[in-house]
């Protein structure tokens, strides 16, 4: 479950999203924001809602559906690492070695509402 300790501006916000800090905590992906909200996200939430072609799927150009269905195990849920991508992502590292899955910070904004 997502959890926000923070208000949500939503369409209010002025400018692009900007990250200040995060950390992984315990069960959860920290993120604070420099408008001064944070974001709390269960990790298993995060994976599986994993952006990548191999976890979301992805469709060709007549619409079917390709990938999507991952395999995930115990270790799919330990977060072994996380960085930036430039000053618009960031890109967790799983301890099943899954890594090619980048989270643009509108989409882990977007986990504010979201439930698991």
């Amino acid at each position: 479950m997502a959890i926000s300790g923070g208000t949500t501006h939503g369409s209010e916000m002025q400018g692009p999203l900007a990250l200040e800090s995060f950390a992984i905590i315990g069960e959860e992906l920290a993120i604070r924001w420099k408008d001064g909200v944070e974001t709390y996200i269960r990790l298993e939430h995060l994976r599986r809602r994993c952006p990548c072609a191999v976890c979301a799927g992805e469709k060709d150009l007549l619409g079917r559906q390709y990938g999507g269905s991952p395999t995930l195990s115990a270790d799919s849920f330990v977060l072994k690492s996380c960085g930036p991508i430039g000053g618009y992502a960031l890109q967790p590292v799983w301890a099943d070695g899954h890594s090619s899955g980048i989270y643009s910070y509108e989409y882990l904004r977007s986990f504010d509402s979201q439930t698991a």
